[in-house]
């Protein structure tokens, strides 16, 4: 019996704060629609590239607030996603005030979070990068 992965779903709070965090990471809209009856929208995100849906994360708003949802997505588990340079794209979101809260001291993986606490690593295409600081020496900030 055939099984294909479809998309990760990731509920937000804040759908313009989450939009602009998972396109600093280089995800594209990839569709967007609006549900009117339900009162929620649902953007498909993607790496470019990759725009046949099969590495799709799913974020739904719910346009009257979501109460239910937890303060901490630990349970949900990670989004990972491959990146060109480790070292470059943490520096790009550590300027744009995201948190590196696993840094990349072994120039292969690092973890931040979304801002509605959804875990995301991410990992060297190919080999290691050798050893860099500032990143070597960092240490972990909060859980990750």
């Amino acid at each position: 019996m055939k099984i294909e992965f479809l998309h990760t779903m990731v509920r937000v709070k804040n759908l313009e704060e989450s939009l602009a965090f998972y396109k600093l990471l280089g995800l594209i809209e990839r569709r967007r629609t609006d549900h009117e009856a339900g009162r929620f929208t649902l953007v498909f995100l993607c790496p470019p590239g990759q725009e046949d849906g099969r590495a799709d994360v799913e974020l739904t708003y719910n346009w009257d607030g979501d109460d239910a949802l937890p303060s901490d997505s630990r349970h949900f588990g990670h989004l990972a996603y491959r990146v060109e340079n480790i070292y470059e794209k943490c520096a790009e979101l550590q300027a744009a005030g995201v948190t590196i809260n696993r840094p990349p001291r072994d120039g292969h993986m690092a973890f931040v979070r979304s801002p509605d606490n959804v875990s995301i690593e991410l990992l060297q295409m190919g080999d290691a990068l050798p050893k860099q600081e500032p990143w070597a020496s960092m240490e972990n900030v909060g859980h990750w």
